[in-house]
C-alpha cells in the first residue's frame, strides 16, 4: 500500500489566487474601506476610521476565504480523487459525503477526466450541510462520464450558503483536478464513484480536492482503506 500511495502523490500547492466570480466583492470592499479612510482623514472622524478598519478586515477575511491555490493532480488516471477539501462526515451506498467547513478551500475540482453528461439544479432549504436530512437542501448534481464509468458529484448548499457556482455545462469535457465550481461558505459535496470501484476513505478522514484519493478500481487489488499524504 505504501508504494501505491507514493505513486499517487500530487504537487505541492502553489500560490493562492481568488476563486472565480469573487473579485468584484473583494475589490468593492477595498474601495469602500479606502473611501471611508479618506473621509475619516478629511473629517477627522474616529468613527469613520473604525468603520474603515472594520471593512478592510472583512475584505482580508474574504481574500483568505475565497483563496484558490494552484494544484496539479498526479497519479494513475483511474484513481478517483476528492472533489472538495474537508472532512468525510458520512459514507453511505458507496457515496462519500465531504463537509467543507469555513476554514476549508471552497473551490471544487474534477475527481476524474471525462465529459459532463448531466447537470441538474434543485432548489431547497439551508439546513447545516453535515445533517443527514440535508438532502432537502439546495443542490447541484454533476455527472461525469469517464473512461472508467459514471462519476456522480452533488454540491449541497449549507446554512449560510445562498449560491452554488458551476463553471461548466453539459457536453463540456473536464480534466482530472480541474476547477469545476464553488459553493459559498459552509457546505457539502457528495461523490459516488463508478461501479467496480471501492471507497478508500473512512468517516472522519480529512481530504483535499485533486490531492486525496477517494476510490480505486477493484482490479488494482487494493482493498484496504486509507488515503495518501496531502489528504
Amino acid at each position: 500500500m505504501a508504494a501505491y500511495k507514493r505513486g499517487l502523490k500530487a504537487d505541492q500547492e502553489g500560490l493562492a489566487i481568488l476563486a472565480r466570480n469573487t473579485e468584484t466583492l473583494v475589490r468593492g470592499l477595498f474601495a469602500v474601506a479606502v473611501a471611508l479612510a479618506v473621509a475619516a482623514f478629511f473629517m477627522d472622524s474616529s468613527l469613520l476610521a473604525k468603520e474603515s478598519a472594520l471593512v478592510f478586515t472583512l475584505d482580508l477575511f474574504f481574500i483568505w476565504f475565497f483563496r484558490d491555490p494552484e494544484r496539479r493532480a498526479k497519479g494513475p488516471e483511474d484513481v478517483i480523487l476528492s472533489p472538495a477539501d474537508g472532512k468525510v462526515v458520512d459514507i453511505r451506498d458507496n457515496t462519500a459525503c465531504i463537509f467543507m467547513n469555513i476554514h476549508n478551500v471552497h473551490v471544487n475540482r474534477a475527481p476524474v477526466s471525462g465529459k459532463i453528461v448531466k447537470m441538474k439544479h434543485k432548489d431547497g432549504g439551508y439546513l447545516p450541510a453535515f445533517f443527514k436530512d440535508s438532502h432537502r437542501n439546495e443542490r447541484n448534481l454533476i455527472c461525469i462520464e469517464s473512461d472508467y464509468g459514471l462519476v456522480r458529484i452533488v454540491q449541497i448548499a449549507g446554512t449560510v450558503t445562498r449560491r452554488i457556482d458551476t463553471y461548466f455545462n453539459v457536453g463540456d469535457r473536464v480534466v482530472r483536478g480541474e476547477r469545476i465550481g464553488m459553493i459559498r461558505f459552509g457546505s457539502r459535496v457528495d461523490i459516488t464513484p463508478p461501479n467496480g470501484y471501492t471507497l478508500i476513505v473512512n468517516k472522519g478522514d480529512r481530504v483535499k480536492a485533486a490531492i486525496s484519493a477517494i476510490a480505486i478500481r477493484n482490479t488494482t487489488g487494493q482493498n484496504d482503506s486509507g488515503h495518501y499524504a496531502g489528504g
